[in-house]
């Protein structure tokens, strides 16, 4: 399949050798790789990740789209959503957005809580490349006005004060190495990378460690069932780790988590016996993993059950999970789509309007195969989105 996808260039070829280079060198020096800390390796190594390289990730110059990037219309819905939560917080509140891609997301965000009367006291976002820090500081400073883009600060890790306000996490789990496993005879095993006689990366599975072994018992008591022979899969053993690191001190307000995945029983299909793991690469979507390292994305789909249990873990409650599209009606986006409409006098803008609204919410496109789901504690429910939650379909987890 990798024979179809375009050529790297040389600079491009040379970037992802280097850090394959390191990827031997650490498997021949320590023994066979977890399949998650390649894919760690891959997008976040310093300077040759590759959420942590210069290469343009995001629209159409990139690999792949997400919902910010067709326009303002995802963020300002997610800001409709939050304004009770954040009016009900007072002045203090602030806004925490988690992975700020290419800034795309921040811009029209302040642009919309200023708009709203709802600027946060600071509109964090918390971004471990320092490439994309950069990109999105100059983004903000370069087009909002001075004093909303100072609104802006950049943590490199999770804030251990506790805070009051919003959480906004768009593509972020996804992007969390994920553990890829098999069982066979009863047993689990986790799949590790290792090396052929040629240098050349392969998987190898090993029995599984006391953490990715109780995770797996645990989807299986929860599915009523053991997985069959052969079927693989992955796992996020350290998502409450990692849900409690990013969450835990939000002492009170709520968190929006949209992403690509499906509910547990969804998740686990007897039928999907290769998991959900993709790699992409120039806006092709492709099985190799191994294909050059550092210039593609990595990713595995959501199990929502799981970050519904872990956010549980964390101290908050499930308010609603809802398909995209349905977040998005709920949140207004008609009303914002109507007032763009009748604003431009241009056909060409209008086209890419309604295009936009399609890509979002078309059940092919965004708006069934993206999931989002609404988190609080603390806060009284009557502030809470009424629309979504009223589209809740929570049971299904």
């Amino acid at each position: 399949m990798t024979d179809r996808l375009p050529e790297p260039g040389a600079d491009e070829r040379a970037h992802s050798e280097h850090l394959s280079a390191l990827l031997r060198e650490e498997i021949a020096a320590h023994g066979p790789m977890p399949f998650s800390r390649f894919m760690e390796r891959c997008l976040y190594t310093p300077g040759l990740g590759y959420y942590s390289a210069g290469k343009t990730k995001f629209g159409a110059d990139g690999d792949f789209v997400t919902a910010p990037e067709l326009g303002t219309l995802f963020a300002r819905c997610v800001v409709r959503a939050f304004e009770p939560v954040l009016a009900s917080l007072g002045p203090d509140a602030d806004f925490m957005e988690i992975g700020g891609g290419s800034g795309a997301f921040a811009e029209a965000a302040l642009r919309a809580l200023d708009v709203a009367g709802k600027v946060p006291r600071r509109y964090m976002i918390l971004e471990p490349s320092a490439d994309l820090r950069e990109r999105q500081r100059e983004r903000l400073h370069a087009n909002l006005p001075p004093a909303l883009a100072a609104r802006a600060v950049w943590l490199d890790a999770p804030l251990e004060e506790e805070w009051e306000g919003v959480l906004f996490a768009n593509e972020v789990i996804d992007a969390l190495p994920t553990t890829r496993f098999t069982t066979r005879d009863g047993e689990v095993y986790e799949e590790y990378v290792v090396l052929d006689g040629d240098g050349r990366f392969h998987r190898n599975d090993r029995p599984a460690d006391v953490l990715v072994n109780g995770a797996v018992r645990h989807v299986e008591r929860d599915l009523g069932r053991e997985f069959e022979a052969g079927y693989r899969t992955e796992i996020l053993p350290q998502l409450p780790y990692w849900m409690q690191a990013v969450a835990g001190t939000l002492r009170k307000g709520a968190m929006i988590f949209a992403d690509y995945g499906y509910t547990r029983s969804e998740y686990y299909l007897p039928e999907r016996t290769d998991g959900t793991l993709r790699a992409f690469y120039r806006h092709r979507a492709h099985g190799d993993a191994f294909f050059l390292p550092g210039l593609q994305d990595l990713t595995a789909s959501v199990d929502f059950t799981a970050l519904a249990e872990a956010g549980n873990s964390a101290g908050f409650g499930v308010a609603a999970y809802v398909p995209q599209a349905q977040f998005l009606i709920a949140a207004d986006m008609q009303e914002f789509f109507e007032n763009d409409y009748l604003a431009l006098d241009d056909e060409a803008a209008r086209y890419r309007l309604a295009q936009e609204v399609k890509k979002l919410t078309l059940p092919d496109q965004m708006g069934e195969r993206f999931q989002v789901m609404l988190f609080a504690r603390g806060v009284d429910p009557s502030v809470l989105p009424e629309a979504v939650l009223a589209a809740d379909q929570g049971a299904r987890l």
